[in-house]
């Protein structure tokens, strides 16, 4: 059952790229660089992460997100928006750390979950542009990442923590930014 919903968060994070995919060649969406970047990276970590902690069918939802936040992220340096602030470099910083803590204590866990704090510093940037422009953010491929991550969950297939950390982050991460977008949208009409 679990490499069923293995394969469902894969397929799922696939599609969420699709809306994101038409809204960047439309010119509607500008994604934020530095998030991009930071989640590209960070995915890798929490993907060996999670690989070394033993996950299998799981793997999909992270191995998916990580080629399609490469793919945005490569379209972003064309069609985003805002280079690298000081803040961008400094999650960037951190994630470097998380590498090196990993090497130095031998515990996977240890850089994944570093790696899940330094990525919702990247969400951070995309939730407050996404509240303050709701219209560069596509509201479908929000809700198709966080029903991946939903599915992602019952990948896991046991209450191991650490296992279940980055599909629950995904979760929760993307509520926020659908929030956000819906939030912004509803300023921007009462205006």
């Amino acid at each position: 059952m679990e490499l069923y919903f293995g394969y469902l968060s894969g397929i799922v994070i696939a599609l969420s790229f699709v809306p994101y995919l038409i809204s960047i060649f439309k010119g509607e969406a500008k994604p934020e660089r530095a998030s991009w970047l930071i989640w590209t990276i960070l995915g890798v970590i929490s993907f060996l992460s999670q690989m070394a902690k033993g996950a299998d069918a799981s793997l999909w939802l992270v191995g998916v997100q990580v080629l399609g936040d490469a793919l945005i992220f490569i379209l972003a340096i064309w069609y985003g928006m805002r280079g690298f602030a000081k803040r961008d470099k400094v999650a960037l910083a951190f994630a470097g750390l998380s590498l090196i803590l990993w090497y130095i204590t031998k515990e996977p866990a240890i850089a994944l979950f570093l790696a899940i704090a330094i990525d919702a510093s990247g969400a951070i940037l995309t939730i407050i542009k996404s509240y303050e422009e709701p219209d560069t953010e596509p509201l479908l491929a929000w809700i198709l990442t966080f029903l991946g991550g939903f599915f992602g969950m019952f990948a896991v297939g046991s209450w191991d923590w650490v296992l279940l950390a980055f599909p629950i982050y995904i979760f929760v991460i993307n509520i926020a930014i659908v929030a956000s977008i819906l939030l912004g949208r509803k300023k921007v009409n009462i205006k």
